[in-house]
């Protein structure tokens, strides 16, 4: 993963509409696969493929309408100056 990561998880650096549009794609996905009643990696590649395309038509369209793009850089975690947790990451 290209964003630096060593304990945190992904959504953690992802803005408050980031985290919204990808829940809307997986929602989508689910409920597509679960319509046609997907079984196998095929089936499902189709309806994860169909729910991304979703989510990504209402992200443009909201990129649109704000004039602003909803995927940024930026890292949502808490400031380093937060107290760590010692113990087994450490050797990181």
């Amino acid at each position: 993963m290209s964003q630096g990561l060593k304990i945190q998880n992904l959504r953690d650096h992802r803005s408050e509409a980031e985290l919204i549009f990808t829940a809307l794609a997986e929602l989508s996905a689910r409920q597509i696969a679960e319509t046609m009643e997907a079984t196998g990696m095929e089936e499902n590649k189709v309806a994860g493929k169909t729910g991304g395309g979703i989510a990504k038509k209402a992200r443009l369209e909201l990129e649109e309408k704000t004039g602003k793009k909803v995927v940024s850089g930026q890292n949502y975690l808490p400031s380093k100056n937060s107290k760590e947790i010692q113990g087994k990451y450490d050797a990181d």
